[in-house]
This record gives structure tokens, sequence and C-alpha cells, in this order.
């Protein structure tokens, strides 16, 4: 709750103004009665047992704080359940955001004289005992005063580094994109190095007056940072040299000090070493003094903060103590793979040479020259040896014919050779399954408590069992209402939207999540829950359903024919088509569509696992895309909206771990290998791009092992859980906006 004009906290700070606000609480100009003068007052509106007691401890270390670059924090409190506070020096002036607005870009000399500031005191923090993280360096917390002077604010997000060997202190984790460094967004590991990536970027923004690429996309190798002499060319080499390398992806690949980062900048310019605190640049003229802007002053925090709630620590484990890992970029790690891959070839090849080189005495001594031979104890003289052997006789050609038919028979799956045929949808033995009643249930309350940004139709369709067995569910953001579309005593799930967002595909029975549906059935019904439509099938089992974009196909699989192969409805027509025909150990299914309707994305079954394969619509032209092994398994493929990108889960094959999220391009068929996204997330499974495609939608669960609903942007900020629900939620799939 937003405090109001001339409110008096702890009998002595009255309320001027606000600056700003956020997920975490305010931040208010206030006057300090007791002493007259101007104060800034940083709210903390979580009161929970842990986060009061990390604010008093951070207090306590911020309070000590005394440097020129930097604002004094002088007091704290707490108003029982209304909120913490920290009390800090108000620093007149204005902010660099503001003035590059002002201005558009800086000069360089006053870069420079900006980043030696701030070096400065991110040192000074960084050499505490314990350090301390800023951890929101951006040009709107570069503050400029009426005589030049700069100054670093807002430590709001400040924390206390344990050091290599233990995680951050507890606290809140915030990303504001272009400033924010990789490791930031996800579970690895903060560290001085964070708050020198994102100097580097105020640096980089305030020098171009472009905000760079955002550190997340660079590391996912979806965006690459433009050199900052093309974004302004009159910037010098060392000047750009010293900023990209602190802007560098990996943390060990940048300035490992804020000294060292200091020293480049003034060696770029040829500086002498001023005294701390003697940085300057041209004071603001009078009318720059404006408050902060109060979309600038708080950053961007994740749904974990946003939830009122004490904090559990990383939410996926990267090691058996819990602690956060330090981070290393997608591309590194692919390096690093391929790097062992190509040892592990070397040295096979090494092992079968000294074989070989070891067996020729046993198998050929003929090849020896006759003066080693006779000095090996054990080979007979080549007379005898030649005299005693009987030379077998060669294959004859249609020997060599049979061998290699029955190589080529094993190499090639015999699904690739198949002639897709129709079936026909319904013979003497065909079932037809009974039309359930639909019984509408609306306004049922929801869950979610943040309204989406984009998104297309802002309307997700998924299964829940909240009603005793799964039924289907519309969910409609905007108003935060949820509406019961199935009423079905078998229970229903996996819900497909027709491309135009009127229908839904799903299947009944279904009982939960299960690995297979066997006996269940294809049903068509309107997004309000009338028009119930079953879809005639025969025994077995039909699931997995995938509308095409057209509309005019659904896509599924089935157990009609004793195992799990792949099958195309036409919806006018109810005639059924095979696109797939396997042996009885390789069997397909999950099978979805590219965005142009011309390839299935599509999973086989070879080898006791699941793998991730691409084949034209019709059937033809079959390939396995990805190659993790026989001890992982990959499953789900989805497309993203460009068609650039298939996202697929994870896990392993034989021993437990949580699925992960990986990508793989759906073009370049040089690249075998998945890559796994930097997600902060434990369990994420079931991904469905909005129509959009800025954002995910998926089924996970986190420490409270309830299996819910969730959403959050493509770089996995912003993340939301949708449900709470004690009883399963699964199976989401966004609404394709209505045309």
């Amino acid at each position: 709750m937003t405090l109001e004009k001339n409110t008096l906290l702890h009998n002595r700070y009255r309320i001027i103004e606000i600056l700003g606000q956020g997920g975490m609480g305010s931040v208010y100009r206030a006057i300090d009665e007791n002493l007259g003068v101007p104060v800034a007052l940083k709210e903390n509106l979580f009161t929970t047992e842990e986060y009061t007691r990390q604010f008093r401890l951070e207090a306590v270390i911020l309070a000590n704080l005394r440097h020129p670059n930097m604002p004094r924090v002088s007091d704290h409190f707490e108003l029982g359940d209304q909120g913490q506070y920290l009390v800090m020096d108000f620093i007149e002036g204005e902010d660099l955001r503001f003035r590059m607005e002002r201005l558009g870009t800086i000069s360089e000399d006053d870069a420079v004289q900006v980043g030696g500031a701030i070096c400065d005191a991110v040192a000074y923090l960084h050499t505490r005992k314990p350090p301390i993280l800023h951890r929101d360096i951006k040009p709107g917390n570069v503050k400029i005063t009426p005589d030049g002077h700069i100054f670093l604010v807002d430590f709001g997000l400040a924390k206390v580094f344990q050091g290599n060997n233990q995680a951050t202190t507890t606290g809140a984790r915030a990303m504001t994109p272009g400033y924010s460094p990789p490791e930031q967004y996800g579970t690895a590991r903060t560290d001085p190095r964070t708050d020198i990536y994102s100097l580097g970027a105020t640096l980089y923004a305030a020098i171009s007056g472009v905000i760079p690429e955002d550190g997340l996309a660079r590391a996912m190798d979806n965006a690459q940072l433009t050199p900052l002499r093309k974004r302004n060319p009159k910037v010098t080499r060392r000047f750009a040299a010293a900023i990209e390398k602190a802007m560098a992806v990996d943390p060990s690949d940048r300035f490992q000090t804020a000294e060292e980062f200091k020293k480049a900048l003034l060696g770029a310019k040829s500086k002498t070493q001023q005294l701390a605190g003697g940085y300057a640049v041209v004071p603001p003229p009078a009318e720059a003094f404006l408050p902060n802007d109060p979309s600038d002053s708080i950053p961007v925090v994740t749904e974990k903060e946003k939830t009122p709630r004490p904090p559990t620590g990383p939410v996926q484990p990267a090691s058996s103590n819990g602690e956060d890992q330090p981070f290393v970029s997608p591309l590194k790690k692919q390096k690093e793979r391929e790097r062992k891959r190509r040892f592990a070839l070397v040295r096979f090849v090494f092992i079968l040479l000294l074989l070989l080189l070891v067996s020729v005495p046993f198998f050929a001594p003929s090849v020896l020259p006759e003066n080693l031979r006779a000095a090996i104890p054990f080979l007979a003289p080549t007379g005898t040896a030649t005299a005693s052997i009987t030379p077998s006789p060669l294959p004859t050609q249609t020997q060599t014919a049979t061998v290699t038919a029955t190589v080529t028979k094993t190499a090639v799956p015999p699904t690739r050779t198949f002639t897709p045929t129709k079936i026909p949808l319904v013979d003497e033995t065909a079932t037809v399954l009974a039309i359930p009643v639909v019984t509408n249930t609306p306004d049922v309350t929801a869950t979610p408590a943040v309204t989406p940004v984009g998104g297309g139709a802002g309307q997700i369709a998924y299964a829940s069992a909240r009603s005793g067995v799964p039924q289907i569910y519309l969910l409609d953001m905007p108003s935060q209402t949820v509406v019961q579309v199935t009423d079905i005593a078998e229970g229903a799930c996996q819900p497909a939207w027709s491309p135009d967002g009127g229908k839904l595909v799903f299947i009944s029975p279904c009982k939960g999540m299960d690995e297979i549906y066997y006996d269940a059935g294809l049903y068509i019904i309107n997004a309000d829950g009338s028009g119930l439509t079953p879809i005639a099938t025969v025994p077995g089992g039909d699931f997995d359903p995938s509308w095409s974009p057209d509309g005019k196909s659904i896509v599924f699989t089935s157990l009609r024919t004793g195992q799990m192969e792949i099958f195309i409805l036409d919806v006018a027509g109810q005639s059924v088509t095979q696109v797939t025909k396997g042996t009885s150990t390789i069997e397909s299914r999950q099978a979805a569509w590219s965005p142009d309707g011309s390839q299935l994305v599509y999973v086989v079954k070879r080898f006791g696992v699941y793998q991730i394969w691409l084949m034209n619509a019709d059937g033809t032209d079959a390939k396995q895309i990805v190659r993790s092994g026989t001890k992982l398994s990959d499953y789900l493929p989805t497309w993203s909206q460009d068609g650039q990108l298939i996202l697929f889960n994870q896990r392993c094959a034989s021993t437990f771990c949580f699925p992960y999220l990986m990508r793989i391009s759906a073009t370049d068929r040089t690249v075998e290998q998945g890559t796994p996204l930097q997600l902060n997330a434990l369990s994420i499974e079931d991904v469905d791009y909005s129509p959009d495609g800025f954002w995910l939608v998926y089924e996970g669960e986190e420490s409270d092992e309830n299996n819910d609903i969730y959403y959050m942007t493509v770089t996995s900020a912003n993340r939301t859980r949708l449900t709470t629900d004690a009883d399963l939620d699964f199976d989401p799939v966004w609404r394709p906006v209505q045309k």
C-alpha cells in the first residue's frame, strides 16, 4: 500500500513524495524532522521471519559503509506487519538515465569519470568483510549532483556475499534486461563480477545511447553484443575493448575485480589515477533536478520474490548441498562436451592402434622382418607357419551380397520406407464411445495474481483433477477467472486448440497424468463447453492430439495396431491415415506440427529411450535430429512460433532426475545435440508458446512438490505460478488469437 503525503513514520520521518515503486515496495523522499534534512526512505513490504532477519543484518552492515561516492545509510526500522524501512541520504540531482535522455549520449571523458567513480564505490563494497554486492547497477542508480559529483545509489538489492564456498545471503534476485548478466537470471552464483558486468552495460548504454543486448539472450546464442564502436565510431578502441570485456557472458572472461576495470578505463584515456571521490562530470542544469521516474527506480523482480513468503534457496539444485553454482554459458558447455568427445575419440583410436601393434606378432607375423621374427621366441619359423596353415576360401559374391543386405536392414529402421495407407475409421469391430453430458461450471476463482503482458488472447486451457477426476478448464488471465469446460465422468485431459481458437480436441477417459492412455478416444468441443463431438475410434486408445495450422487435420498417437504409431485425422471427411509403421521395438508418438504445416516433429522409442525425429507431414524423409545417447530420453517436442526452434524435454532414462528444457534448431541439421536452457525452475515440462511467441506456459513443481501451471517469458523472466490447487494441474496450452 503506497504511503500518503505527510504520513509520519516512526515518529520521525514525514513522507514528501514517492520517487519509485516496484514489486517489493516503494522509495520515498521524506524529511527527517529530528534533523530537518531530506532523506530517501526505501520500503520492503515482505515481513516474513526470514526477510526480517536478513533485513536487520544487512541494514546494520550498510549503516557502517562510508564512501564519498555512496549515500550513507543512517537508520532502519520495522512497523509490525506494515513493512520494513531503510533510511539513507537523499542525493539531489539527475540520474544518468535522465542525462542520457536529455543529451542522447555522454562523452567518452564523462564515461571514464563515471566509470572510475562507480568502480571506486564497487571496489569498496567488494572489499568489505564480508563483501557486499550491489546487484542493480544501471543508469537509474547512478546519480549526478548539482556540483557534478557522482554517486552510486539504491542499495535495496545489495547482498552480503559469503565467498566462493557459500551461497549469497538469501533474498531478492532482480533482473534488469540489458544490464543484468546471465547468471543473475537463474540459479548460478552471483559474485563481484556480476557488478562489473552491470557497470560495463551501464557505460555501454550511456556512451552509445542504446541499451545493450540482453545477457541471457547472448548466453543462449539468441543474440550477439553489437560492438560499441559500431554504435559510436568516436569511441577509442581501448575504451571499447574495456567495456566489451567487462560485459563478457562468461564471468571468467571479465575483469575479475573492479580495480582492474578502473585501470583499464583510465588507461583508455591516459588518465592518471584520482583520489577516491575526486571524479566529477559537467553539472546538470537546474531543470534536470527532477524526481526519479518510477519505472526505473525499482528493478523488475521475478515472481519468486513477489510472493510474500520466505525464499527456499535455488529452485533447481545444482549441487548436493544446495549451493549456487558458478555460471557457465551454454556455448561454453557445448564446447566442453565437444572437447570431451574429441578426447574420447582420440583415446579410442590410440588404444585401437596399440592393440593392433600388440596383436601383429600373434596374428600376422609374416609382416615382421625376418630378423625381428627370429628374435621373438614364441614365433614359429616362417616356412613352418606357412606350410601348416590352410587359407579359408574367400566369400562368394552371393555371400557378400547377403551380408550387405543384413547390415543395411539393421542400420535403417523399417519405419522410414513405409507407404502411408488409408485405414477405415470404423469397421465391424469398431466401438463408438458414448457422448458424455457436459455441464459448465463458470466463475471458478483462479489463483493467478499477475496479469501477463502480451500473450495474444491471454487464455490457457489445461487439465486439473481438482474435481476428483481430470477435467478441462479455461483460465482467462486478464479477468483472473477459470471456467470448467468439460464434465465427463471418465475424466478428460490433453487439450489442443484449433488454429482459430474456437474449439478444443481432447481425450477421454483420463484418470490422471499417464504415460500411455489405453482405451482413450478423441473428442472435439467448443471453447464454451458446447457442441461435444466424439471421434469414432477402434479398440486400443487414441491420445497426444495436435491440430494442424490450417485446421483441416488432427495428428494423434494410436494403439489401434497394437503399438504406438502416428495417425492423421481428416476433420471434415473423418478418414484416418497412418503415417508411421515401426517394428516391435520401434514406436512413434507425440507429433507436433510445424507452424507452416509442412513438417511434423515427433518422438520415436528405440533402444528403450525416446528420441526426437523430424519428417514431412506425409511421413516421408524421416530423420533423427537429436542424438542424446541411451542414458537420456527426449520427449514432448514443440515448435517456436517462427518455426526456427524446437523445444523439448529431456530426462534421465534409467535413474531419477528432474526434466530439463532443451532447444535445437529446426533447420540446421549439422547440430545434433540439444542445448539446455538456463531456467530458474525445479521442474519444467510440457511447454507451449503464447500466440505472440514471447511467453511460455508449462507444468512444473516447486519445493512443495505440487504439480501446477506456470508461465514466464522466453528468457525465463517474470515467472508466475498460475495454479495452487492441491490436486494435479497439467497439460497447459495457450489459446490462439481468435480471428
